[in-house]
Order: C-alpha cells, then sequence, then structure tokens
C-alpha cells in the first residue's frame, strides 16, 4: 500500500483542482486561503466541475465525499515542516502580502519540497536554468525578496495547463475547469523528493469515480518530466493568448486573440519556443502550436491577467516581461512581444497612479 501524504497548498481557488485530485487519491491536503473560503470549503467541501470525454454535463466532485481528506485555514498557526509537500497556487502578487509572506519564507526555510503551480515561475525555480541570470530578472517580480530564502534544490515547477474559473454567480467554493489538460511537472533535484512526485502521479493516474451512472476515468493529471525545461511549455501559450488578451482600451478573449489573426499568433509563439530551445529545451518538450491554437478555440473569456488589469488591479503575473527580459539577454526581439509588454506597462502604469489618487 502507497503511502499517504500530507500536502499544503498555498491558494484555494486554482489550489482546490490539484488539491481535490489529490484528496481523491487519498491523500491529505490543506489550502491556504481567506477566511470566508476557508469557513465555506470546510462547512460545504471544495466543490470541482470537470468535462469529461463523452458525458454531456460536466461531473462534479465534492471533497466531503472522497477518500482522502481537503480542508482549508487562514496563514496563522501552519507548520510547513507538518508536511510532506507544498504547492504554491496564489498568483505571484500574493505572496507578498501580510502573513503569506512570512508563510512562504517559513516555507523556504522548512527545505519541505515545494512545487510551484503559478503561470509565474518562482525565481528560484529559474536559478536550476544553466546559465539564466536570474539577477536580472528580479524587476519582473511584484516583490522578489519574497523568494530569497529559498535553496533552488527544494523547488520546482508544474506547467499549469489545465484552465479552470470560479463562476461569478456561485459560491467561492465551486471551481470550473474549463480545459482538463494535465499539470505538467519538472522533477526536483531530489530523488527521494522527485519520488513523491511519481507516487502523487500514480496515485491520481489509478483514480476513477463513481457519478451514480456509471464510473469514470476524470482528467487532469499530473505528469512528471526529467527535463526542467517542460513546464516552460506554457510561456508561448501565455504570450500568444493571455497576454495578447490585452489590447489599449479593453481586453478580449483568449479565443478572439489567437485566431484574429493566426498567422500572426503562430509567428509569435513559435518566436517563443525558438527563445526556449535557446536558453536549453528540447523542441520536445514543448507543445506544437496547432495544438495550442485548437484548445484556444475554447477559451471564451478574456485571461485572468486581461480581467485583472482592467479591473484595476496594481500588480499582475509578469511573464511577459520575463520574456521580454530572458530574450534581449539572447539577442532576440520580437516587436510583438515588446508591444504587448508595453501596453501591460502602461495599463499598470495607470492603474497605480489611479490609486495612489484615491
Amino acid at each position: 500500500m502507497s503511502k499517504k501524504y500530507k500536502i499544503l497548498i498555498l491558494g484555494a481557488s486554482y489550489g482546490s483542482l490539484l488539491g481535490t485530485k489529490l484528496a481523491m487519491a487519498g491523500h491529505s491536503v490543506k489550502l491556504i486561503c481567506l477566511p470566508a473560503e476557508a469557513e465555506l470549503i470546510n462547512k460545504n467541501g471544495a466543490i470541482v466541475r470537470m468535462p469529461v470525454k463523452g458525458r454531456e454535463k460536466p461531473v462534479e466532485i465534492n471533497t466531503k465525499n472522497l477518500s482522502g481528506q481537503l480542508s482549508a485555514a487562514g496563514t496563522e498557526g501552519i507548520n510547513p515542516k507538518d508536511y510532506d509537500l507544498i504547492a504554491l497556487a496564489m498568483q505571484e502578487p500574493q505572496y507578498r502580502s501580510p502573513g503569506v509572506r512570512e508563510l512562504l519564507d517559513a516555507v523556504a526555510k522548512s527545505r519541505v519540497p515545494c512545487m510551484s503551480i503559478m503561470n509565474m515561475p518562482p525565481l528560484p525555480y529559474l536559478a536550476r536554468i544553466p546559465g539564466l541570470d536570474t539577477q536580472a530578472l528580479r524587476q519582473c517580480y511584484t516583490d522578489p525578496t519574497v523568494w530569497d530564502s529559498f535553496d533552488p534544490k527544494t523547488i520546482t515547477l508544474a506547467s499549469p495547463d489545465p484552465q479552470a474559473i470560479r463562476p461569478p454567480d456561485e459560491p467561492v467554493n465551486v471551481l470550473m475547469v474549463t480545459l482538463p489538460t494535465n499539470f505538467k511537472v519538472a522533477r526536483f533535484d531530489s530523488d527521494a523528493d522527485t519520488a513523491i512526485l511519481r507516487q502523487l502521479q500514480t496515485d491520481i493516474e489509478a483514480i476513477r469515480y463513481d457519478t451514480g451512472d456509471g464510473v469514470v476515468e476524470l482528467p487532469v493529471k499530473l505528469k512528471v518530466h526529467d527535463s526542467v525545461f517542460v513546464p516552460l511549455a506554457k510561456w508561448a501559450m501565455l504570450i500568444t493568448g493571455n497576454y495578447r488578451c490585452i489590447t489599449k482600451d479593453a481586453a478580449r478573449t483568449i479565443k478572439e486573440a489567437v485566431h484574429s489573426d493566426l498567422a500572426k499568433s503562430k509567428e509569435v509563439y513559435n518566436w517563443v519556443v525558438e527563445l526556449c530551445e535557446k536558453i536549453g529545451a528540447d523542441r520536445n518538450d514543448l507543445v506544437p502550436f496547432e495544438k495550442y491554437a485548437a484548445a484556444a478555440n475554447g477559451l471564451s473569456r478574456p485571461s485572468s491577467a486581461a480581467r485583472a488589469l482592467f479591473a484595476g488591479a496594481p500588480n499582475i503575473e509578469r511573464v511577459d516581461c520575463l520574456v521580454r527580459t530572458i530574450s534581449g539577454m539572447n539577442g532576440m526581439k520580437s516587436d510583438v512581444v515588446v508591444e504587448t509588454a508595453g501596453l501591460v506597462d502602461a495599463r499598470l502604469k495607470m492603474n497605480r497612479e489611479a490609486a495612489a489618487a484615491r
């Protein structure tokens, strides 16, 4: 019988997707979130709806009915050393928040293996990429100092390919999966830490769920890879779709960003793929444009980054800044990437000035 792990996840929105899969596999999960979220999850469970091939309606999973346990709490009184694995599922600007910042620092100092499922790779993860000057990348982070206590050997990254949203007209414990792809995670530096990921991969793979009218295999798996570059496959998708949802005056859908000019989208996408290859990725680590373009057809909302910007957010995750900076270090330039990052810069400046004037 395989070991049952205790897993801490910082962030209950996107984190509840990974947490639910882990609880279905029999593990014990604690989500760190806001008090109102924690109260609702502890009372009614986390509810995740996911599409399943061959079924007309999504399958609804409530964590109250699973073999493992899922509970939620605030940041106080949490000892990272009580856990076997810690996952980071908040957006990058949130890690400087009071309470979260201190907990993240305790996570770093505990040396418990830590897996990020953020779009923005943690700075210490980028230090695992040979030859990458992480000092020059600090400018792309809301507060780079929150990452300073980490040893790169204890942190890894999963490409957060699955897309999920909290339906605006439902309680905050409900998550709806809109694109049920896999978390592709790079191994840890340590074999022992990587063995935890491989066990979780096997356990999630084995899940079968009884819907009441039949037993189904559910999507959204954890796939462990040896290459540190595999999670960077998300960069081309983010630059081509998510950040190009941001226009000068409004947000557009990911589908529109990708498909309104497919030739330009392909050009941008392949340029980012080439950049990843230049810093050491193998093309086989990455996702072909055609596969991404097909998936983007179903993404009928603006990206979370675009929605946040046009809702007045003073900070968002800046993968666009990372790509712009790393390409400059490598003698590469894309006018589209420069223009896109410039639009983000301008909108953030506007939002910060508006916030300061209030």
